[in-house]
């Protein structure tokens, strides 16, 4: 039986471990690789982002658990319709694809889609940066609850079901990290439960023996994003060390990190979070008359997210 104190510290973990992560990253985004390593290894400000400031996937998962706590359900035209008014508000950073879906005047069960008819490009990570929230809020219900909430949040702003799939695969490996099993053992049962269509390529970035370096794609699309996050997870053995190898690939850093904080966070739990490195966090929300969540407010975020969400 699960340790109710050390699961409610993992829950806390992954909420707080992808904050964290996607605030430390965000002054790196797009940078080269190596740049945490030859910085002082703290939160610094840059790229137009304060220190301890978390960005676009933060936010949004925030908006994803308010939906979640405030709904007591999976209300997905309420969680869209917040994401429309963040959006409307001119965050500082958007995904362009995201930005499309949100404001083309499409409903919420056809914006993406008609996105991914036009474009026939939606495999970014733009869905999976934001699911450590709804992760945690899904994952006493079981596997194939949890990753079919997964799909359906992400099919908002992705219509491309590569994107689905990966965020499927990120709830589910948190379900297991939050029952204190090693998700890194599950991962070619859990791969079994992903569409045919899309394991193969999934099965090769999740693979004990891929490295970042052979990626196919930049780590903005969503395959290499949950391999490379993956991959930070299984090469090191603590928090600290797998958002530090995460940020140190490079390229969409904040996302990259995000993704491996709410991994690493669900497996070590809060405590494993260096204090000065959650000291600064700081998650404003754009379109929500001016509010700014702090470590006190995602903590009991966390904690409610924690005693789950009924799938409707």
């Amino acid at each position: 039986m699960t340790d109710p104190d050390a699961r409610a510290g993992r829950a806390a973990g992954a909420v707080l471990g992808a904050a964290v992560g996607d605030a430390l990253g965000a002054p790196y985004e797009f940078g080269p690789a190596g740049a945490f390593t030859a910085g002082p290894g703290e939160p610094v400000a840059g790229g137009g982002w304060e220190r301890g400031e978390a960005t676009d996937d933060t936010q949004m998962a925030v908006l994803v658990a308010e939906s979640l706590l405030e709904r007591g359900e999976l209300d997905l035209p309420d969680i869209f319709d917040r994401f429309r008014r963040w959006a409307a508000a001119d965050p500082k950073d958007i995904g362009i694809q995201t930005e499309d879906v949100l404001t083309n005047g499409m409903p919420w069960d056809l914006a993406a889609a008609v996105h991914f008819n036009t474009t026939l490009r939606a495999a970014g990570n733009g869905a999976l940066m934001r699911a450590a929230t709804s992760a945690v809020a899904f994952a006493g219900a079981g596997r194939r609850a949890t990753m079919d909430a997964a799909r359906r949040i992400a099919a908002l702003t992705h219509g491309d079901r590569a994107a689905w799939e990966g965020t499927a695969i990120f709830h589910e490996l948190v379900r297991l990290a939050l029952d204190g099993a090693d998700p890194l053992a599950a991962i070619p049962a859990t791969l079994a439960e992903i569409h045919p269509d899309h394991r193969e390529r999934y099965a090769t970035v999740l693979a004990p023996d891929w490295h970042p370096d052979r990626a196919t794609e930049a780590n903005g699309a969503v395959w290499p994003c949950l391999g490379s996050a993956v991959w930070a997870l299984r090469t090191t053995g603590d928090y600290r060390s797998a958002v530090h190898a995460a940020i140190d690939l490079g390229g969409d850093t904040d996302t990259v990190a995000a993704v491996t904080g709410g991994l690493a966070g669900a497996r070590y739990g809060l405590a494993a979070i260096p204090e000065s490195w959650l000291e600064p966090l700081h998650v404003p929300l754009p379109g929500f008359g001016g509010r700014v969540l702090r470590v006190a407010e995602l903590l009991a975020m966390a904690e409610e997210l924690a005693a789950g969400i009924r799938e409707s």
